[in-house]
């Protein structure tokens, strides 16, 4: 770490050894080969920062994994959570709880159109599940679409839409899921040289796609509304639109999935709104509550919430719409609404990120590409500007990563912890980072930045 980061409050190295010891000895830990890997013992977090037992405080680029729209520890919500463990820590699913009604309310409130009745689960991927499996009880249909360039969550349907190499493990290649390519003009794979060309060629990719496997067998077309892991790609005017009408016209439900996207962090409510457009269903989690308590949910058109007017629906969680989450949920919209936390990722995406990461593209080679809005950017590493040719292969391990492992180890060492997915870094903070928190993570990825330059040709 550079002698000039930031410090923690306090270190205690005997303490994160034996959280560290700990973890080695029993935890088992997601994506990864156990013996491979070190964890970072985490002694405290609170804002934008969080802090290890040897006293090293970091910026947090990735907000834990794009879920701390708020940032750690705000004291209103974590007042909120304790206030409800003192009213009624835990109830069933199957009655009217307040603090469940409330959140509903709220969330209902903010999503476009008539996505008025909520499905609550526990996460983005029961989400995604149960959403699927709504619009093919609705259609009676069973086929469902999904992008390439896209992550959807690892229970079984989940990852068999997502179309990223976490899938390839899992992929029955009998689920049921066909892929289709999303629009991305800098790597289009429509050969197109500008917006307009890519929406035109994408919607007809699609609309050729479905004529090949036949509309009247698609139950679903699922889309991550700016894919976020795959790399924060907005997708060009009109594409989703398009797409809404491609649905309509073969009367296919429209799955928009905002889990990432979702509670402010494009500097709107949903990303949707950006887009004027309206889906059958929306999956939400992650910032609804900042992470807090594990909570996420479907919001569902009058249409399909008719279909189980009268027929029960068949799905269920025993957490669904946990007091705790939802009281979680209910304080952080409060708290977003109050502090004007969706406009502030607005402003931060619009006057200091934007322009920040602008200017650094333009004095290092390395940076292909710029993009995102709000506080949700991606920046596209590459060997060669003029050939696009990625900083490292496509899900490059080992000595084929070093280039992007070695950018990695230089924003720790100046107190920025990196959101890094193969050759691209994301920069995701919470979404009320101060500017001047901001520009501290710029400076750090400016040096960082300059250690990948060294691997461009």
């Amino acid at each position: 770490m550079s002698p000039d980061a930031p410090r923690a409050p306090y270190a205690d190295p005997a303490a994160g050894a034996a959280v560290k010891a700990a973890d080695r000895a029993h935890v088992f830990h997601s994506w990864s080969a156990q013996g491979l890997i070190d964890p970072l013992a985490v002694a405290g977090a609170e804002g934008a920062y969080f802090w290890d037992y040897d006293g090293n405080r970091y910026l947090d680029f990735t907000s834990g994994l794009v879920f701390t729209n708020i940032g750690y520890q705000h004291p209103t919500v974590v007042a909120a959570i304790q206030e409800q463990a003192g009213r009624l820590a835990t109830f069933a699913p199957a009655f009217a709880v307040e603090a469940r009604s409330e959140a509903a309310r709220l969330i209902a409130e903010r999503t476009p159109g008539d996505l008025d009745k909520i499905f609550f689960t526990n996460g983005g991927a029961e989400a995604v599940e149960n959403a699927v499996r709504m619009a093919r009880l609705h259609t009676g249909r069973q086929k469902v679409l999904s992008a390439y360039r896209s992550y959807h969550g690892a229970t079984a349907t989940a990852i068999n839409l997502t179309g990223d190499p976490r899938r390839w493990a899992s992929d029955t290649g009998s689920a049921g899921v066909v892929r289709f390519w999303a629009p991305f003009l800098y790597r289009s794979p429509f050969h197109a040289r500008t917006e307009a060309e890519e929406c035109a060629r994408a919607l007809q990719h699609l609309e050729d796609t479905l004529a090949f496997e036949g509309p009247s067998t698609v139950a679903a077309v699922v889309l991550e509304t700016i894919p976020g892991t795959a790399g924060i790609m907005s997708p060009p005017p009109g594409y989703l639109a398009g797409v809404r009408e491609l649905c309509d016209r073969y009367g296919i439900v429209f799955v928009l999935d905002e889990v990432m996207a979702g509670f402010g962090r494009t500097g709107r409510w949903f990303a949707a709104d950006h887009h004027d457009v309206v889906p059958d269903l929306m999956t939400f989690a992650k910032g609804v509550n900042s992470g807090y308590v594990p909570l996420g949910g479907v919001a569902i058109s009058a249409e399909i919430a008719a279909t189980f007017e009268t027929r029960p629906y068949p799905g269920g969680l025993t957490y669904s719409g946990h007091p705790l989450a939802c009281a979680a949920a209910v304080a952080t919209i409060g708290v977003m609404e109050e502090e004007k936390t969706v406009e502030s990722a607005a402003h931060l995406g619009e006057h200091v990120l934007g322009p920040g990461l602008r200017e650094l593209a333009e004095r290092h080679p390395c940076v292909g590409e710029v993009r995102g809005l709000g506080a949700f950017w991606a920046l596209e590493l590459v060997r060669d500007r003029e050939t696009r040719e990625p900083l490292v292969p496509y899900n490059a391990t080992g000595e084929a990563n070093a280039p992007m492992a070695a950018f990695g180890a230089a924003c720790k060492e100046n107190g920025l912890w990196p959101f890094i997915n193969m050759n691209r870094t994301h920069v995701v903070p919470a979404c009320n980072i101060t500017e001047a928190e901001a520009k501290e993570g710029l400076a750090a990825l400016d040096v960082a930045l300059s250690v990948a330059d060294a691997h461009t040709v």
